[in-house]
C-alpha cells in the first residue's frame, strides 16, 4: 500500500530536518474521463478502514531496513505509528467535478506523504466504479440493478467495488464479503453449471425450486430459451404456482429474446413471472433496452472496471507548506497552491446551481450553499460512512445537481 518513493521522500525530509514540517496535500482531478460530465465519490469508508490498519510493524521495518529501502532513523519514526494528522473529505455518494478538492490531508510531511498510494488507490477505484454505477442507475430508472462483477477483478477490489456500486445506485451484489462488511443486500441463484449438472433442464429447475422456493430465478438459456421457459413454468406448476418468480436470460439478442420470452410467459399463464437480463451490459446497452419488459439488470465486467474508465483520475498534490501556498508549474500538470474547500451553491428551491472553491481561511459564500468537505479523520477515523446512507446521499445529490450534469446515457 506504499510506493517506495514515498518512503524515499520521507527519509530525505527526515535527514534535512523537514519531516515534521506542517503540510497540506489535496486530492483532486484535473479532468474527467472522456465523455463524463460528473464524478461520484466512493471509497471514503474503505479508505478510513485501510488507514486504521496502515502501520509499519516490526517485521515490515526489519525488511525495509535490511534491504536498504529506509534508514534506521526513519524506521524508528514509523514504528507502529498511525497517521496523526487530519483529513477532510467529501461524503461518499457526492458529485464532484474537475479541480475541486475531493479530500484534503493535513499533517507532518513525513506522515502525510506516505498516504498517497493508499488514498489514491482506494478513491480512484471507488470513484471509477461508482461513476459507472451512477450512469447505469440513471439509465435503468426504477428497475433493480444487480452487481455481478466480483469475478472480473482481484478479490479485494471486488469487495470495494461492490461497496462503490451500491453507493452509485445498485441495489444488490453477489459479493458476500461486501454484504457482510457493509450490510449490502446480496443475491444469487444459479449458473449454467447447475443446469448442466442435472440429468435434464427440468430436473435442474425442480431441484432449484425445491431448495429455494418458487420465488427463485431460473436461468433459461442453457439450451433453448423457449424450451427453458416451458420447463421453468412446468416446474413451478408442479408445486402449485403459475410460474417461477423470475427467469434470467444471459445470451442472445435481448431486443429479440426478451419480447419473445414475455409473450411466451404470458401465453403460458405465467404473467407474474418477471425477466432478469444479464450478459455484457453497460449504461449504453441499458439505455437501448429501456423499452423491454425487464425487471432487473445484472451487470458484471463493465461495472467492475468502471465501464471503460477504470480510474477516477484523481491525483495527490502538495499545496501548502507551513501555511505557504506551493504549486507545481509543469506543462499540462500544473496545480493551484493553497489549501481549499468547496461549497455547492443552491437556489431558493434547494437545487444546485454551481460550486465555489475557496481558500480554507476565506469566508463562506453569502449565497445559500452546502459545504462539501467534512472532517473524517483526526488522528483516527471519526465517522466511517454507512453504505446505505451513502447510497441515499448519492441519489439525493443526483436530484439536487440535475442542472449540473448532462444526460450522458442518451
Amino acid at each position: 500500500m506504499t510506493d517506495r518513493y514515498e518512503l524515499t521522500m520521507g527519509d530525505t525530509a527526515l535527514a534535512a530536518g523537514r519531516a515534521e514540517t506542517s503540510c497540506v496535500f489535496q486530492v483532486f482531478a484535473r479532468r474527467l474521463p472522456a465523455g463524463r460530465t460528473y464524478g461520484v465519490v466512493a471509497g471514503v469508508g474503505p479508505m478510513l478502514d485501510a488507514l486504521t490498519e496502515f502501520r509499519f510493524d516490526d517485521a515490515t521495518l526489519d525488511w525495509l531496513t535490511s534491504t536498504g529501502v529506509v534508514s534506521q532513523a526513519l524506521a524508528d519514526r514509523l514504528d507502529d505509528r498511525v497517521f496523526s494528522g487530519r483529513i477532510h473529505a467529501m461524503r461518499d455518494g457526492e458529485l464532484w467535478f474537475p479541480n475541486m478538492p475531493v479530500a484534503r490531508i493535513e499533517g507532518p510531511f513525513a506522515e502525510a506523504v506516505l498516504l498517497e498510494t493508499i488514498v489514491l488507490s482506494v478513491l480512484n477505484h471507488g470513484c471509477a466504479v461508482a461513476a459507472a454505477a451512477s450512469l447505469m442507475r440513471r439509465a435503468a430508472g426504477t428497475r433493480t440493478l444487480f452487481d455481478m462483477g466480483g469475478r472480473r477483478v482481484d478479490p479485494h477490489a471486488a469487495i470495494a467495488g461492490a461497496y462503490a456500486a451500491f453507493v452509485g445506485g445498485f441495489d444488490l451484489t453477489s459479493n458476500l464479503a461486501a454484504g457482510r462488511r457493509w450490510g449490502i443486500p446480496t443475491a444469487g441463484t444459479a449458473a449454467h453449471a447447475s443446469v448442466l449438472l442435472a440429468p435434464s433442464e427440468r430436473a435442474a429447475f425442480d431441484a432449484q425450486i425445491a431448495s429455494l422456493g418458487t420465488a427463485t430465478t431460473l436461468l433459461v438459456d442453457t439450451y433453448d430459451i423457449a424450451d427453458g421457459i416451458r420447463n421453468a413454468v412446468a416446474a413451478a406448476r408442479a408445486v402449485g404456482v403459475d410460474g417461477p418468480g423470475a427467469i434470467r436470460i444471459d445470451s442472445g439478442d435481448p431486443l429479440v429474446e426478451v419480447p419473445r420470452a414475455r409473450a411466451l410467459l404470458d401465453r403460458l399463464g405465467a404473467t407474474n413471472t418477471t425477466i432478469v437480463l444479464s450478459g455484457d451490459l453497460d449504461e449504453h446497452a441499458i439505455t437501448e433496452l429501456q423499452s423491454l419488459p425487464v425487471s432487473m439488470y445484472g451487470v458484471g465486467t463493465s461495472l467492475a472496471t468502471g465501464s471503460g474508465h477504470p480510474t477516477g483520475g484523481l491525483v495527490y498534490k502538495l499545496v501548502e507548506v507551513d501555511g505557504r501556498p506551493v504549486a507545481k508549474q509543469s506543462i499540462g500538470k500544473s496545480s493551484e497552491g493553497g489549501a481549499t474547500t468547496v461549497d455547492r451553491l443552491l437556489d431558493s428551491d434547494g437545487d444546485a446551481i454551481g460550486d465555489q472553491v475557496r481558500p480554507t481561511q476565506a469566508d463562506a459564500p453569502d449565497h445559500a450553499h452546502r459545504p462539501l468537505l467534512h472532517l473524517v479523520w483526526d488522528g483516527k477515523a471519526l465517522d466511517v460512512p454507512n453504505a446505505h446512507a451513502a447510497r441515499s446521499h448519492h441519489l439525493a445529490a443526483l436530484a439536487e445537481g440535475a442542472s449540473l450534469i448532462a444526460d450522458e446515457t442518451a
